[in-house]
């Protein structure tokens, strides 16, 4: 069971962690109200994509076709419950609170059978646990449940959120207005998106991670407060994101410090021309506190810069 835990929430988690990355889609709807309101009412980070916006471009058909795992053993699992995102899903909500020991929420609103899967999850060694009048799937440790309120709804994270975010259905989570501001804009704007209000200062690199500069609470990025970003499906795949400083002279020196880098990396780039016309398209505008930055490449081209290399490929191939 712990495995199709592992099925869902990476699926999910890699999705939008792809997304936090004049187009001819139909324009985004914001994230679906429901859903935000089981999030928990500390989050400090929360991410969607638009299902359904997505299967209508071939980039993001393309990003979506990267969810299925690659591991046989987990296709072998997702095809016994009967789960595929890319068919079963319209749209997905990721939530945490960052907090090390929780793996935070995945919401998920679609077409699914509750039944089918339960009774194929609890054959793979599932644990089921009824609370408050709804069934959850948890893995043998009971760390881990997947909940299904109804048949348009999955909740997957760890029990204790899990049973909040049931609880939530009749308490919905009220979200603090500037992180429910941000969600709403960036949801309505944007095929896929994410915000965050931890500061990039705090977090802590893995051991033998490149330094960089505001991670190690040094340098003009070491003044950010929050980001928030996007990437819009469609002929041409345009990515956008704002990071919000602490003082105007801190945007100004942050805008002018990402230039200056961007420069350089353009002077190298002469063996992959799609990251040179990536880096082309670069706009770092400062704004008052705010730091915006754009970017834009053809799909197609986009793809090709999405594909691993064959050495990431081989890496990753030794993990399976």
């Amino acid at each position: 069971m712990r495995n199709v835990l592992s099925v869902m929430n990476a699926r999910i988690l890699l999705v939008a962690t792809l997304s936090a990355t004049s187009c001819w889609v139909l324009p985004a709807k914001a994230a679906d109200p429901q859903l935000l309101g089981l999030v928990m009412p500390d989050a400090k980070v929360i991410a969607g994509i638009n299902v359904d916006q997505a299967k209508a471009t071939p980039f993001g058909i393309y990003v979506l076709g990267q969810i299925a795992p690659q591991n046989q053993a987990l296709q072998q699992l997702a095809t016994l419950l009967n789960f595929d995102p890319r068919r079963d899903v319209s749209e997905l909500l990721v939530a945490s609170t960052a907090a090390a020991r929780q793996t935070g929420l995945a919401l998920a609103r679609g077409v699914f059978d509750p039944v089918k899967i339960a009774a194929a999850a609890q054959l793979a060694g599932a644990k089921s646990e009824i609370y408050n009048g709804i069934n959850i799937l948890e893995d043998p440790k009971q760390a881990n449940g997947v909940a299904f309120p109804d048949s348009t709804l999955v909740i997957v994270g760890d029990v204790a959120n899990v049973k909040a975010a049931i609880d939530r259905q009749t308490t919905p989570t009220v979200l603090p207005g500037a992180l429910f501001s941000q969600v709403s804009q960036w949801s309505q704007t944007e095929d896929a998106w994410v915000v965050t209000t931890v500061p990039p200062s705090v977090l802590k690199l893995a051991p033998g991670a490149p330094q960089v500069p505001g991670l190690s609470g040094q340098g003009a990025f070491a003044s950010i407060q929050q980001v928030a970003g996007g990437v819009k499906f469609g002929a041409t795949v345009a990515l956008s994101a704002q990071a919000q400083t602490d003082t105007a002279d801190n945007a100004a020196s942050m805008a002018g410090a990402l230039q200056f880098l961007a420069n350089l990396a353009q002077m190298q780039t002469a063996q992959n021309p799609q990251a040179g016309a990536l880096l082309k398209s670069l706009t770092v505008t400062a704004q008052g506190v705010n730091v915006n930055i754009g970017l834009s490449l053809p799909a197609d081209q986009f793809e090709q810069l999405a594909k691993p290399r064959p050495a990431a490929r081989a890496r990753a191939a030794k993990k399976l």
